[in-house]
């Protein structure tokens, strides 16, 4: 009852708020209520809306309730630009005071102090007086009707219409009044659109001319399409840097002229264009790299240290005492003597030199003489050694756990361009013991490694191989570990060893990582009440008690990522990210006499595991998107492995980037039901290790206001065994019932975008559940106004950091 009290309250105080978006305003001044686009059939609708300068409040619907202005509204009550400003000349003149006082007594540190303080207050001030208060510059006032606004918008749309083709487009506005409220109404007759009939190019250069017929299939001005003008800016640039990657140092897309010549009756238009020549000469020149230098300077200006100068493959190399391998160097410089001058190679030599993590900048100069150039490579060291010190908090189980981790980086270790990592991190989190009824526990976690991350592959690459691969930035990855973990139910002591190699293509699209040893020696202890349960497991026929046995996994892993159009810099394109993993445990066993690994004292394992990880970002609007992921896995235990694999290789479903509305790693496996507490609700203490695993996470994303997001999301899937598990009844994936084993949840979602940081918090609730008997697994019904969260634990509220995927 108390409950429902609190919600009818809340849904009434909504209603209320909602009638305020239109009180207070004055006779002249009405509220944008709605914006209604037409007529927009061949152009790009969503573009043409985002031209419209005013657009109205983001309102929930139903409630007609904008919070947006409703936390405007909270911080202009609060608001006195008046106060504002005498406090900012109050304290400009104490800053003033100070500022005296240091004159007098410079160098003091309390002063100093006051100044900086006083000086922060200022910019803080001047904030509010430009933006307003927190609460105004998170929020959004309300859409007031602006004449100037609405013919602003109308004019931007037909210019774009104009640039896309759409030359004879017509564009008016009508709008209507209900109270105070006011509707904006755009009709665009876009008429017919011209198509190009043909293009051609006048230039006096004939060595022009020849580069440009052997790259015509990249012309981006194409007979037979549309007119559009952004292809013309396009078309300008790829002209630039075609002739600036065959010598045409000097060369700029404003020699590069359009005329535009429209057939009114044809509805066609032809277009020129004119590579001009210089002012001062009859053609572009042609340059060439005539010399090489490259120059690393030492770390700090105050230091003074001996040069040391040296050539090697053409390059002089002019560095200070503490030596770089040229070797190395060399094999990230693809600006070669006696080669035409090359922008696209420049631009490559900058970025692999930066992709090193040697040198703090990477400056690169040109000088010329005639038709050579010199080419001068500017670098300084990054610091030696960098240490980051870092102390927060995650989140499991909703339970938030504080965690201290430090890194060490050294540089240049062997003065051949490697890095060693040192990282130690210990911390806490939440985790729900297997063994005790109820309740949250901490689990501490402690981890430690060492590596050294060297700028090549190592054996049995060589120096034409180094060459070779130089521009796909090659690392080799050695590391040694260690992790403790210690839960309720055990301890885990794990020591690792890994060398890796890792590249990627030029265009940064396909990431590549092939792990050539992964070696891990794991021991456990387990808890008497914990290993009791897993011994009746296995009495029952499961062997998972093997996964928590001390044990000896070793594997050789690969892994791709394809990443289309710069996926997770939430551009407005279309993008998509797909990453395949495989991996293999145990293969050398294979060729080895068994016999040897039959000393029970240790554990091994032989396994074979494949994921897919697909995701696709879609913008809808300039405020909307649609995302997905669709994360399939599956993992085969054989031979020596007695049908289980290692404990931290099995998949699981649920939590903050899984199926949301079930607590992280309780869903599952297929439709097993868990037994039930006294409370008669399922008992969710026990973690759910699948071999099989397929699941889909959909989501709508929607700008609210300011720092605030939104997202209504739906999540389905599960986890499988391959094989019959008597202990879980409905465990195993069957073709003809996996389908009916799918759990399905829903819910909102909320966000603070900060750019650097985003918080989520997301509340899921259990639509369908295939613990639930047959018939009676669709449970979002349940949710009612007397129950807004459903039964107890059908609502699961996950807070997490970074977006779910």
């Amino acid at each position: 009852m108390n409950k429902t009290k609190y919600i009818n309250f809340l849904l009434a105080f909504l209603l209320l708020s909602s009638c305020s978006l239109t009180r207070g305003l004055k006779e002249d001044e009405y509220l944008v209520y709605d914006v209604d686009l037409k007529g927009v059939e061949k152009s790009n609708e969503e573009k043409v809306k985002e031209l419209i300068k005013q657009t109205p409040n983001t309102r929930i619907p139903i409630l007609n309730f904008s919070p947006g202005v409703f936390i405007y509204n909270i911080g202009k009550m609060n608001y006195d630009s008046a106060k504002l400003a005498n406090k900012k000349l109050e304290t400009e003149a104490k800053q003033r005071a100070i500022e005296l006082q240091l004159d007098s007594i410079p160098g003091n540190n309390k002063l100093e102090r006051k100044y900086f303080k006083y000086n922060n207050r200022i910019e803080d001030l001047n904030k509010k007086l430009d933006y307003g208060n927190w609460f105004m510059r998170t929020g959004n006032p309300k859409t007031i009707y602006d004449s100037s606004k609405t013919y602003a918008s109308e004019r931007e749309i037909t210019n774009y219409l104009i640039n896309h083709g759409f030359f004879d487009a017509e564009v008016s506005t009508s709008y209507h009044t209900k109270g105070k409220k006011i509707y904006v109404n755009y009709d665009v007759t876009e008429n017919e659109g011209y198509i190009i009939d043909s293009i051609y190019t006048r230039s006096d250069d004939e060595n022009i001319y020849r580069l440009l017929r052997q790259d015509k299939e990249n012309n981006l001005i194409k007979k037979g399409r549309r007119y559009n003008q952004d292809n013309l800016t396009k078309e300008r640039q790829r002209v630039e840097d075609l002739l600036k990657n065959n010598g045409y140092y000097t060369f700029s897309k404003s020699y590069i002229e359009y005329n535009v010549y429209k057939d009114t009756l044809e509805k066609n238009v032809s277009i020129e264009q004119i590579i001009r020549k210089p002012t001062y000469a009859d053609r572009h020149k042609v340059y060439t790299i005539d010399s090489v230098i490259f120059d690393i300077s030492t770390p700090t200006d105050v230091i003074s240290d001996q040069e040391v100068k040296r050539e090697f493959d053409d390059i002089t190399y002019v560095m200070y005492q503490d030596r770089y391998s040229e070797r190395i160097i060399d094999s990230r410089v693809f600006i070669n003597k006696g080669d035409l001058y090359n922008k696209s190679e420049v631009l490559e030599t900058q970025r692999q030199l930066a992709n090193l993590d040697i040198f703090r900048f990477v400056n690169i100069a040109f000088d010329t003489l005639g038709n050579n150039i010199t080419t001068r490579i500017f670098t300084q060291p990054n610091q030696k050694y960098q240490i980051t010190n870092q102390l927060g908090a995650s989140i499991t189980e909703q339970l938030p756990g504080p965690f201290f981790s430090h890194s060490l980086r050294n540089r240049n270790l062997f003065r051949g361009l490697e890095i060693f990592e040192f990282n130690f991190r210990a911390g806490l989190e939440g985790v729900v013991s297997a063994t005790t009824a109820g309740g949250v526990y901490r689990s501490r976690e402690l981890s430690t490694s060492a590596s050294v991350i060297f700028p090549q592959f190592l054996f049995p690459f060589n120096q034409k191989a180094l060459e070779q691969y130089g521009r796909y930035n090659p690392r080799t990855r050695t590391l040694i570990g260690y992790n403790y973990v210690n839960r309720p139910e055990y301890i885990r002591e794990g020591f690792n060893t890994i060398i890796a190699y890792n590249w990627a293509t030029r265009n940064q699209r396909q990431q590549y990582t092939i792990n050539v040893l992964d070696a891990n020696l794991i021991r456990s202890n387990l808890d008497p009440a914990f290993e009791e349960r897993l011994l009746e497991l296995q009495e029952l026929g499961n062997n998972l008690i093997n996964s928590f046995q001390s044990s000896y996994v070793s594997s050789i892993s690969g892994q791709v990522i394809i990443n289309f159009n710069e996926y997770g810099l939430w551009q407005r394109n279309r993008s998509s990210l797909w990453r395949l993993f495989m991996e293999s445990g145990g293969t050398s066993i294979n060729f080895l006499n068994k016999e040897h690994f039959q000393d029970r004292s240790l554990q091994y394992f032989q396994f074979l595991k494949f994921q897919s990880d697909f995701r696709r970002y879609i913008p809808l609007s300039r405020k909307s998107t649609f995302a997905y992921r669709i994360n399939t896995g599956i993992g085969v235990p054989y031979g020596i492995s007695d049908g289980v694999l290692p404990y931290e290789k099995y998949f699981f479903a649920g939590g903050s980037t899984s199926i949301r509305a079930w607590q992280p790693r309780r869903l599952g496996p297929g439709s097993f039901t868990p037994a039930t507490n006294e409370e008669g609700y399922f008992d969710y203490r026990y973690e759910q290790p699948g071999e099989i695993l397929l699941e889909g996470m959909f989501e709508f994303r929607r700008e609210l206001f300011g720092y605030f997001d939104g997202a209504f999301f739906i999540d389905a899937g599960n986890i499988w065994t391959i094989k019959e598990d008597p202990a879980r009844e409905g465990a195993q994936f069957k073709p003809g019932k996996f389908v009916r084993d799918i759990a399905i949840g829903t819910g909102l979602g909320l966000r603070m975008d900060f750019d650097f940081l985003v918080l989520r918090l997301d509340m899921g609730i259990k639509a369908v559940d295939p613990a639930q008997p047959e018939g009676e697994r669709f449970i979002l019904d349940n949710i009612s106004f007397k129950k807004p969260l459903g039964e107890k634990g059908q609502t699961v509220f996950n807070i997490g950091i970074g977006y779910p995927f």
